[in-house]
């Protein structure tokens, strides 16, 4: 399919230039809201366009079925700048995006002669006869561009209506979704002015829930609007989230976006350095993997009551040379003990470091005792972690994550005594 012509030459002279910063998407498709299938598209699209600076206000899932969809399209238009649309471009009856595009806008498809020859010449090219149902995917509307599908049989669109506003309709299968948004989506909208200047940082926190970060950073700080603060309970940590959009900040001074975000960031670090381990999209294999391979070391692990959920979380790396889970006949193990079991994990397989990490439940919670040798010395601590059973065991390879970060980077022997280290329990809302 050639690349028909650009939404800047379509639309130059005709449009207002504005910049388009707001978005809702929409995700078309019975498969969706009945739950055969999963909507990942939305996702992706979402992320996407928060990096770019649009400010994505809603994500809705349809059926397919004519006057919901165009219902959605009228009121999604008639609040945001962008109106992203996946699925209901194939070529049987209940595909019915065009038409509710159609209707919105006011004007009546046809079939495009070029969108025609191309579909024609996909069968011919196999030696096979053109189902005349598929003619409904070369249609257009006045106030439409094609977007090329190199991966499928259903253009896209790029529409934009004439009282304001954009629609991007996308095919549904993600490998034909994510090249046209790519490829012949973005390159116009970025012609016609997508985003603002945005930023953002990320810190990953342990040894403190949510609802702790919440409260140390203070609600004035967390309901302003640019920059923007915001806590998430992830699998693995409590992320702190920092964005902002160039412009006026709550007190009306006009700063760059990574200003503005430079200025919240010093404030969420200092205020929560000591429970700081990770900036981004780091995870515990990273940030442990790092400070492995800065000393070239090679790390073991024996764990007793996890299941094997520490060797789980750092999943296959190359600086976990050996594991080794032990049963045990239910006799608590002492600091010496797991201390010696440290040490068997680093001499198994001529390791450097070794890790020995025993749970074990403690009424509804779970008692996590976490011993560490390295060439600078031993490290020993017990913890609680919230909850028992898997999750328990979960946040027990959290637990002993955090002890062996510790200790590769501040030396080993420091933290070699019976002590519980502070905020040492995990909050019920630090749930993975």
């Amino acid at each position: 399919m050639e690349r028909s012509s650009t939404s800047q030459e379509r639309y130059a002279g005709t449009v207002t230039p504005v910049r388009i910063l707001t978005a809702e998407l929409l995700s078309i498709g019975t498969e969706l809201t009945v739950g055969d299938t999963r909507d990942t598209n939305a996702g992706e699209l979402a992320g996407w366009l928060a990096g770019l600076g649009v400010r994505v206000d809603r994500i809705t899932a349809l059926p397919d079925r004519l006057e919901v969809v165009a219902d959605a399209f009228r009121m999604a238009l008639s609040r945001a700048d962008l109106v992203v649309s996946t699925g209901g471009l194939g070529p049987t009856p209940d595909d019915l995006t065009r038409e509710a595009i159609a209707d919105v806008v006011g004007e009546s498809p046809v079939v495009d002669p070029a969108l025609e020859d191309w579909l024609r010449s996909l069968w011919a090219r196999r030696g096979m006869a053109f189902p005349e149902m598929n003619l409904k995917q070369a249609w257009l509307i006045p106030s439409a561009t094609a977007l090329a599908n190199p991966a499928g049989t259903a253009p896209g669109w790029l529409v934009h209506r004439a009282g304001g506003g954009w629609i991007v309709a996308l095919p549904g299968p993600p490998r034909e979704m994510r090249p046209m948004w790519a490829d012949e989506a973005l390159p116009r909208l970025g012609a016609i002015g997508l985003g603002a200047d945005v930023a953002s940082t990320t810190f990953r926190l342990a040894d403190i829930g949510e609802s702790q970060v919440a409260e140390i950073l203070g609600e004035a700080m967390l309901r302003r609007s640019n920059p923007q603060v915001a806590t998430y309970a992830r699998a693995e940590a409590v992320d702190v989230r920092v964005s902002a959009v160039g412009g006026a900040d709550g007190d009306g001074t006009v700063r760059t976006a990574a200003e503005h975000v430079a200025i919240a960031a010093g404030v969420v670090r200092e205020r929560l350095a000591r429970f700081i381990w990770a900036t981004g999209e780091q995870t515990w294999a990273d940030a442990v993997g790092e400070r492995l391979r800065a000393r070239d070391w090679a790390l073991g692990v024996i764990e007793i009551g996890t299941a094997g959920q520490v060797c789980a979380l750092f999943g296959d790396v190359p600086w976990l040379v050996s594991d080794l889970s032990v049963r045990t006949d239910g006799e608590v193990t002492d600091r010496e003990a797991l201390l010696a079991r440290a040490s068997q994990a680093r001499t198994l397989g001529h390791n450097d470091v070794g890790l020995a990490v025993e749970a074990r439940e403690l009424e509804e919670d779970m008692r996590v005792s976490v011993a560490v040798c390295t060439p600078d010395g031993d490290r020993y601590e017990d913890r609680m972690a919230f909850l028992g059973g898997s999750q328990g065991r979960a946040r027990a390879a959290l637990v002993a994550a955090r002890v062996l970060f510790e200790a590769l980077g501040s030396g080993a022997g420091g933290g070699s005594g019976d002590d519980v280290a502070p905020g040492g329990e995990i909050e019920p809302d630090a749930r993975p």
